[in-house]
């Protein structure tokens, strides 16, 4: 199957929109767990490239790098060491990722105050993860993987990464390809996905009918959970599979693909026309945005008491792909009109009150406005 090179011209919108969420949720993953006092953590970079474009743009091991020198403070201070594996499998792009790392360490010596460990590796991936999943498995670890082709999706290396509870990976997919080479032996031979069933939605949500299909390929009991971030190059689909089991991992991750979208915070553009969702059907009315549509779902299941208290709406809008602002907005609403009551302010629907504080506030259904018009006033 033929391989792009994304280093043999500038990046493009859809490639540094790939590299901003990977910078973004480094820059959140870091202090994370620097902050938790653990004393040892890793990032695996297993298709680093160059470090730079043609443009001189920074690619992820650089944007790493400048992540880690922005917690430089708090590594020194809490005695973290860091360690960065960066694999570049093209030995010319490997030499160009060593200059460029060294370089960039070279002109920023505060980084060498803390103990941080680059360890360059050229090597394919398949005879380098097998060797690394001991250390990936024992200590937090935050793993990107962004290759064009398909291997990663079978068991070998899915299955893997969801076994271990303290990573959280990131997965460059080119999900295009199962369009162009889906029927390829190539293809059939590393993955185990249904590509007519892949198919059948519009070409636009590719990369979501993958992901769905990733889903049902973990255990029952897992923890783990995917979601997709969609990017548009052009004609092509692309995307993003993030995966965690920490709740915290994934308000964080969600928390950045939000912020890169407000609209529907999956997809680098209205995957669901939702712009246009304003406007009435003359035949079915006001379609609900990807919003509207998670606050309708939110209200019901609070009504028909499956969700209870604030830990029961965080987990279900995690689940649900949204961030905590978006169920705080409609609890409010409920409590406004009458229909539910909690003595607090605020809801709470965050991960620190939630998780790390442990305070639960429990949802009152209201069945008579009237009787308790004074109670809620």
């Amino acid at each position: 199957m033929p391989q792009k090179d994304l280093h043999d011209k500038p990046f493009d919108e859809g490639t540094i929109t790939k590299l901003e969420i990977f910078e973004n949720y480094a820059k959140e993953w870091i202090p994370t767990f620097v902050m938790s006092g653990y004393k040892e953590i890793w990032i695996f970079d297993f298709f680093a490239g160059t470090g730079y474009d043609k443009k001189g743009i920074a690619g992820s091991p650089i944007r790493i790098l400048s992540q880690i020198k922005n917690q430089i403070g708090n590594i020194i201070e809490r005695k973290t060491q860091i360690n960065v594996c960066f694999n570049e499998y093209d030995k010319n792009k490997y030499q160009l990722l060593k200059e460029s790392c060294n370089c960039f360490l070279s002109e920023n010596t505060d980084l060498g105050r803390a103990e941080i460990k680059i360890h360059f590796r050229n090597a394919d991936f398949a005879d380098l993860f097998p060797k690394t999943l001991s250390t990936i498995q024992k200590y937090p670890s935050l793993v990107y993987l962004d290759q064009n082709g398909m291997k990663f999706l079978s068991n070998e290396y899915f299955l893997a990464l969801e076994k271990s509870k303290i990573t959280d990976f990131l997965y460059f997919l080119s999900s295009s390809y199962f369009i162009r080479f889906g029927e390829t032996q190539a293809f059939q031979g590393n993955i185990t996905i249904d590509i007519s069933r892949a198919r059948q939605n519009p070409y636009k949500y590719i990369h979501k009918s993958i992901l769905e299909q990733l889903r049902e390929k973990l255990p029952k009991d897992t923890k783990t959970l995917l979601y997709p971030f969609t990017i548009k190059k052009g004609t092509n689909v692309y995307g993003i599979i993030f995966g965690a089991s920490d709740p915290r991992a994934v308000d964080k991750f969600l928390k950045t693909a939000w912020e890169k979208n407000n609209i529907n915070g999956e997809a680098n553009f209205d995957i669901d026309d939702d712009i246009n969702k304003s406007q009435l059907d003359i035949f079915e009315g006001k379609k609900p945005t990807k919003i509207e549509k998670f606050s309708l779902s939110l209200r019901q299941n609070i009504l028909d008491k499956t969700i209870k208290n604030n830990k029961d709406v965080f987990d279900f809008t995690l689940r649900q792909g949204h961030i905590g602002l978006h169920a705080v907005n409609e609890i409010k609403k409920m409590k406004k009109e009458g229909l539910i009551y909690y003595p607090e302010k605020s809801p709470l629907i965050n991960y620190e009150q939630v998780y790390k504080n442990n305070r639960i506030v429990n949802f009152e259904i209201i069945e008579s406005n009237e009787n308790n018009k004074n109670r809620m006033d």
